[in-house]
């Protein structure tokens, strides 16, 4: 059966869509090194959840440097070129897609009236880079990303607006479709009103994504009932 409405799906990357053997992490650390002489200007907080330029000013906070709109994007600069290195370099056992999220994303991109997208803390060169090695970046027609916007609530705004208008449907008349792995990804759902799916394949479990007020939650994708959630919001 189709949608009732016009979908937006918004799609987490980081313990959601991937995972990436900490190349994005390494990547960070490096970054700072180099720019700031401190490899272990992250160390003191979690960055899941978090956008890249929210973790890159945070972190610089911590070290007592400049927290300006320059500094973040020098950072951010020598994030991305690290982890253009990083990311080829993880072995093939560490670097994958999990399991059910190809033949979700192919099976939503089968369906009248869906837009399939990204909602991601990840700057977009980023989510290129990372998204790229397991040859799935390009069924991302758009996304809302940490470019867009520091706040994740925002960041998710726009890429529900962005999927709307490829839809050419007002947002508020499309069912939107958060899908990630952390309180973060549920509580930006809810900040815009969407649905959230949970899936387990990062460091939460379903029920704890539940707890968080997930509408949904599996261990990952590849179930019949995660892809009727998916698909027709049951």
């Amino acid at each position: 059966m189709g949608a009732m409405r016009p979908t937006v799906l918004l799609f987490d990357i980081d313990g959601t869509l991937v995972t990436t053997g900490g190349a994005g992490r390494r990547s960070m650390d490096r970054a700072f090194e180099r720019l700031h002489g401190r490899r272990d200007a992250c160390d003191s907080f979690s960055m899941s959840g978090m956008t890249d330029r929210a973790i890159v000013r945070k972190a610089l906070g911590i070290i007592g440097a400049p927290t300006s709109p320059e500094a973040i994007t020098a950072v951010i600069d020598a994030y991305l070129a690290a982890l253009a290195e990083e990311v080829p370099r993880v072995d093939e056992r560490d670097y994958r897609l999990h399991p059910g999220m190809r033949e979700a994303v192919d099976a939503a991109h089968a369906r009248k009236g869906f837009a399939v997208g990204l909602g991601t803390g990840n700057v977009r060169q980023g989510a290129r880079i990372k998204l790229e090695r397991v040859r799935i970046h390009d069924r991302f027609a758009f996304g809302g990303f940490g470019c867009d916007h520091e706040d994740r609530v925002e960041l998710i705004r726009h890429g529900a607006q962005s999927g709307a208008s490829l839809l050419g449907a007002p947002l508020e008349a499309c069912r939107v479709v958060v899908i990630g792995d952390t309180p973060k990804d549920v509580a930006a759902a809810q900040g815009i009103g969407a649905t959230c799916i949970g899936v387990g394949t990062g460091s939460f479990t379903p029920d704890a994504l539940l707890a968080c007020g997930a509408d949904y939650a599996f261990p990952d994708l590849s179930s019949r009932e995660a892809l009727a959630a998916l698909l027709d919001g049951r």
